[in-house]
């Protein structure tokens, strides 16, 4: 049984328990802050709106390589794949997965996912979702290339990584994962890092904060497709509470980079708790890391990671 269908059956058996609202269209009345409509019976205009296929479904490619992190490909999935438009015969989305070759792929927690295409033989996509990730540059070509041609090029926690590393994101917006803004911001200066954003959109593009923001970029591409109301809908039917995706600001609580103390060294470069093990010194004093890749960021750059420590 699949998931559409399951949502189904579990409608029905809530109408039979006596829930005979959801048969007369009532799923979203009296609810606060879900109903889509206004006060006249309009539907909300939605920005950026795109404009779906007239039949048929949207491509939606999820390129990945092995530690791929799990929530930030199969939230957005899940999302995707319960968007149901009603009287349309063709799912609203199509997802498949895209590597560089067909070989098992471990993503993180030791999951194994066969990749449905490769580089070479995918679908071309309207939407791409990049979780956090190491690329290579088979990667960063196909992405690179393919994103002539999507409506949206999202990327998820450090996916933004990945999608900067082609290039597409030099003298634009993004956002990424809180515990990297710092390095974010060190590597790629021609990047109008934006702290505190839910997510953030320029043209084609789009980048999330960490984890879970992923589902909601991805609720905000839905609504862009299908509107408000639909996006409402779906995240009512699987049990979503979260509002991000309405506002794009809602990540404000991590603008506010965390502080040294005097029981617990934090890593310049992420600010996570340190191993008291792996140091660095700089101007005399000595700098503590949760990783020996961040020692190594570090090392390259020190200057810039202690004033952003400082908040200088």
């Amino acid at each position: 049984m699949n998931r559409r269908e399951l949502l189904k059956r579990t409608a029905a058996l809530s109408v039979a328990a006596g829930i005979p609202s959801l048969l007369a269209g009532k799923l979203f009345a009296g609810t606060d802050g879900v109903q889509a409509k206004s006060a006249i019976g309009k539907t909300k205009p939605v920005s950026n709106p795109l404009t779906p296929p007239a039949e048929g479904s949207i491509p939606v490619a999820f390129p990945i390589s092995d530690h791929a992190v799990i929530i930030d490909f199969c939230g957005p999935w899940e999302v995707f794949q319960d968007v149901e438009i009603h009287g349309r015969k063709d799912p609203a989305f199509h997802l498949y997965t895209v590597a560089e070759t067909k070989e098992p792929i471990i993503a993180s927690g030791g999951m194994k996912i066969i990749p449905e295409y490769t580089f070479r033989t995918a679908p071309a996509p309207k939407v791409i979702v990049i979780p956090a990730q190491k690329a290579n540059d088979a990667m960063l070509e196909w992405i690179r290339t393919s994103t002539r041609s999507t409506d949206v090029t999202m990327s998820v926690c450090t996916g933004a990584y990945v999608l900067a590393k082609t290039g597409l994101l030099s003298g634009k917006s993004a956002t990424t994962f809180h515990r990297a803004y710092k390095d974010f911001a060190v590597e790629f200066p021609d990047i109008n890092l934006k702290r505190g954003a839910r997510f953030v959109e320029d043209g084609n593009l789009a980048s999330s904060g960490g984890l879970t923001s992923g589902m909601d970029l991805a609720f905000r591409v839905v609504e862009r497709y299908f509107g408000r109301e639909l996006a409402e809908e779906t995240a009512y039917n699987i049990e979503y509470q979260g509002r991000g995706w309405t506002n794009p600001d809602s990540n404000l609580v991590y603008t506010a980079p965390p502080r040294y103390t005097a029981d617990k060294r934090l890593c310049p470069v992420c600010g996570m708790e340190a191993d008291p093990t792996i140091t660095s010194v700089y101007k005399g004093k000595t700098y503590l890391f949760c990783l020996r890749d961040h020692k190594e960021t570090f090392d390259k750059a020190p200057a810039k990671f202690v004033s952003a420590a400082q908040g200088q």
